[in-house]
């Protein structure tokens, strides 16, 4: 990684800490603070997990991106 790549992955990385951040907190909330039965609680939280994942995954994809020296990833399409 050089340290040109390393400035263009701050903002994709800190976009991503701030949005599982927020879903881990309404996550922690739902099963703390809210009061309804656990099938339900179980049906709200999966799928917030589920964006959770996703947004590590375009995080990941992202960073190969920028390592191989894609730093437009609109210029794919």
């Amino acid at each position: 990684m050089k340290k040109e790549h390393g400035k263009k992955m701050i903002a994709p990385i800190v976009i991503a800490v701030l949005f599982v951040g927020y879903l881990a907190v309404y996550i922690y909330m739902l099963f703390f603070a809210a009061a309804m039965t656990k099938p339900l609680l179980f049906l709200l939280a999966v799928p917030l997990a589920a964006l959770g994942v996703g947004m590590i995954w375009v995080l990941i994809t992202r960073i190969r991106e920028i390592d191989k020296g894609e730093e437009d990833d609109l210029s794919n399409y």
